[in-house]
């Protein structure tokens, strides 16, 4: 019986059933007032998402990469200036960074957490920049002017954002969160004695609410988060085609809105977000346990004591990533892989110039890392038979490997 068990590597049919009647009553209402642009719905959702977040501003906006966009443009990166990140992450940063009329440049990776580096950051910052008399940060690779940072939140845990946030106050640049993945992570400032929500510690933040994240809507949404009532007044403007009010334009902006059946939809959701949280955690220590027990030689996530991480994705590494993948999907098991090629050696960003071995965790985790199945209602059952896979598959490999050596 067990090895006829399907594990998917994401369910999302199975919260879309549960919620059916209250998803169905949220689509009725709008059909009934005809409000699909803007209204009560969406200014509804933005008051929840922003209360949940710990913030005084959301904007709802059409997806993620608008998000982040439109917070690096309202919070005055300019064209022409670059843009730090890090380049194990999906292309939508990097997407934003340029579409902002930035330019992107890297910094290395945590080899446990995955996320910035502040280390990395600190050499990049004080090795490969230089200060003009004005103070002005400029890249010596680029010779253009350094303007922000962009710690992306990967897999749903924060990076070090004390570190982070005192190196950009030290060199007086932006800090715009990518918190796509981290909807409700938590991070312990050391500094300050708190705990603070994702979104809530830059200048802005920008979140995605692609179906696959822990808040997915039904189709493409997004949101920017700040403390900062002016950048959210610029950014509902620039959202929707630079409009001050209807038909008086005092830039040129996009068409960058949510739509009101999602925001309704994520209104209905975020409701049941932080339980849903809560049980990823609860589903990623049951994975660490089996595979602690079963002593796999994998690595597990890393979540430090500051962390209080949702489990958007657990990834682990392994050295035979690939052949462990298919030997899961062998046995009806999906697993998936984020990210397969760091953004530095990606044909769109050839042009930059970067080459192999220049940062070389974010290489070395994307020929590793493969995410296993996670979604709150995966069953003990189901963890257990994908533990057992790659218990299975370590042992014949090992075996593969001694009849081979002898």
């Amino acid at each position: 019986m067990t090895q006829q068990m399907n594990v998917p590597f994401m369910d999302l049919v199975a919260p879309h059933a549960e919620l059916e009647e209250e998803l169905v009553a949220a689509f009725r209402g709008a059909l009934r007032t005809a409000g699909f642009i803007g209204g009560p719905a969406v200014e509804g959702f933005e008051r929840e998402f922003a209360n949940f977040s710990d913030v005084k501003h959301c904007v709802g906006v059409a997806s993620g990469t608008d998000a982040l966009r439109f917070a690096l443009m309202a919070a005055g990166v300019q064209p022409g200036s670059t843009v730090i990140t890090v380049p194990n992450t999906f292309i939508a940063t990097t997407e934003a960074i340029s579409q902002a009329g930035a330019f992107p440049e890297f910094v290395d990776i945590d080899e446990r957490t995955y996320n910035m580096d502040p280390n990395k950051l600190r050499e990049y910052l004080e090795m490969q920049c230089t200060r003009e008399s004005s103070g002005q940060l400029i890249s010596r690779r680029s010779g253009r002017p350094v303007a922000a940072l962009v710690p992306v939140h990967l897999y749903g845990q924060m990076a070090d954002m004390d570190a982070i946030l005192e190196l950009a106050d030290r060199y007086q640049l932006i800090v715009i969160e990518d918190a796509c993945q981290a909807h409700g992570a938590r991070y312990f400032s050391r500094k300050r004695n708190l705990w603070f929500t994702a979104g809530s510690m830059g200048r802005a933040a920008a979140f995605s609410f692609y179906p696959g994240k822990n808040l997915g809507s039904c189709g493409e949404a997004g949101a920017v988060t700040t403390n900062d009532g002016a950048l959210a007044a610029d950014v509902r403007m620039i959202r929707d085609h630079g409009q001050a009010k209807k038909y008086y334009h005092n830039i040129e902006g996009y068409n960058g809105r949510l739509d009101a059946i999602q925001a309704a939809i994520l209104t209905v959701k975020l409701r049941h977000l932080a339980k849903w949280n809560e049980t990823r955690r609860e589903r990623a220590y049951v994975y660490n346990r089996l595979l602690k027990n079963a002593g796999i030689p994998v690595v597990a996530p890393f979540e430090p004591s500051w962390s209080h991480a949702i489990y958007h994705l657990y990834v682990i590494r392994a050295q035979n990533r690939d052949g462990l993948m298919a030997a899961l999907k062998e046995q009806n098991i999906g697993t998936g892989i984020h990210y397969p090629v760091p953004l530095h050696l990606q044909k769109a960003y050839s042009s930059l110039k970067y080459q192999s071995e220049t940062f070389r965790q974010s290489e070395q985790a994307a020929s590793q890392v493969v995410s296993l199945p996670m979604f709150p209602t995966l069953t003990p059952e189901q963890q257990n038979k994908v533990v057992e896979g790659i218990r299975n598959f370590t042992v014949s490999s090992t075996s593969l490997a001694l009849s081979s050596v002898g």
